[in-house]
């Protein structure tokens, strides 16, 4: 484990510096778009989910609905798993790893109640992809890298309507993990076309997303989302 005396020295005097003086990685690949799913995915989101992935890259799609058991978990992430498939976007699903395996999906998100890594790792295989939420936590990130995450979440940057938060971290949080590790961090929170670049210029790997989609016109935000990221 890695206690908070061996990480990095990060002083709001080094974050500002950071920002100010921070040049994306060329050699990391381009930053990409994270659909997370809205709470409710009946009344035709299939369709909705089709036009938003026929609409720019999408690099994975979260199943994020609560409040259901599993029962019916797995019967309302079926047919979006199929539509993922086809379109080739890894299908990830929020907080549970038995889901997952049920369904035999590409991973698992993991909150900070959720599990370890290492146990998602032993029940999904080694080729699932293993995200966790970090919050504004260097430390967390740092135990999560360490437990063999895939990649880690900083968030939320943005006000969000999508659940209530507590965490804010800056953007330099993006600029000191990519300069430091190799493992994909994920930008999430209320995060839009018309905000998003200050994220991407920090080093944010991901985009996630879910109001600024499905809020709205779902083409149209992925097409905004494609034009940002080039």
């Amino acid at each position: 484990m890695i206690d908070d005396d061996d990480a990095p020295e990060f002083t709001p005097e080094i974050a500002a510096e950071f920002a100010a003086n921070f040049k994306r990685d060329d050699r990391r690949p381009p930053c990409q778009l994270y659909l997370i799913s809205p709470q409710d995915v009946t009344g035709g989101f299939d369709e909705r989910l089709k036009r938003a992935l026929g609409a720019g890259p999408v690099a994975a799609f979260q199943f994020r609905v609560k409040g259901v058991d599993q029962h019916e978990a797995a019967r309302l992430a079926e047919p979006l798993q199929r539509i993922c498939a086809d379109h080739e976007v890894a299908f990830i699903v929020n907080d549970s790893m038995s889901l997952a395996k049920r369904l035999g999906a590409d991973g698992v998100h993991l909150g900070q109640g959720d599990g370890d890594p290492r146990e998602a790792r032993a029940v999904l295989g080694l080729q699932a992809q293993i995200g966790v939420t970090c919050h504004d936590s260097r430390h967390l990130a740092m135990e999560a890298g360490e437990a063999g995450a895939d990649y880690v979440a900083f968030g939320a940057f943005y006000p969000t309507p999508t659940k209530e938060v507590q965490h804010h971290p800056e953007p330099a949080i993006l600029s000191w993990w990519t300069t430091l590790f190799e493992i994909p961090c994920v930008a999430i929170g209320g995060i839009t076309p018309d905000n998003a670049a200050p994220l991407v210029a920090a080093g944010a790997d991901f985009l996630a997303v879910a109001n600024a989609v499905w809020g709205g016109d779902e083409e149209a935000a992925v097409k905004a989302f494609t034009e940002l990221l080039g």
